[in-house]
């Protein structure tokens, strides 16, 4: 799981070269595990809403903010989620996020011994406490962004 907060943030540092790096101390994917398959290294902490220093921008490229995530899912209504959570921020004021992976006894395993999640989890609380929250499996998505929600425990 990771927890951060989306603020209204001005855009000062851009990804272009940017690439994940490994912390020494910590076993993690890495770059064998994404070759030549339809995983993508998905951001948890999505870099887009990290661009307020080169900093911030730069810590969201380790290996520990990165999950395998099927490329569609990634590139598609996930992306288009965290996309509405900076525009909320921008309009409603700051957003909690908490992202859980969901593994199990299916989940797969590639060769490279990395374990894909069978779904990922988005909780989002508002400041205002309202929360919202989102179910996705690691598959193809054949829906809207909102059509993801579930009903937050």
């Amino acid at each position: 799981w990771i927890e951060y907060k989306v603020r209204n943030i001005t855009k000062v540092a851009d990804r272009d070269g940017m690439d994940f790096y490994l912390d020494d101390n910590v076993r993690t994917s890495d770059n064998m595990d994404y070759k030549n398959n339809p995983w993508d290294k998905g951001h948890m902490a999505p870099a887009g809403s990290f661009t307020d220093s080169w900093e911030n921008l730069y810590t969201t490229f380790s290996f520990l903010n990165c999950a395998l995530q099927l490329d569609q899912l990634n590139r598609g209504e996930w992306r288009e989620l965290e996309e509405q959570v900076r525009d909320w921020a921008r309009d409603v004021g700051p957003v909690n996020v908490r992202i859980e992976l969901k593994f199990s006894s299916q989940s797969q395993v590639l060769p490279t011994g990395a374990t894909v999640p069978d779904g990922f989890y988005k909780f989002l609380t508002f400041s205002d406490n309202r929360k919202m929250c989102f179910y996705f499996e690691n598959t193809t998505t054949d829906k809207n962004w909102d059509e993801y929600e579930i009903v937050c425990d």
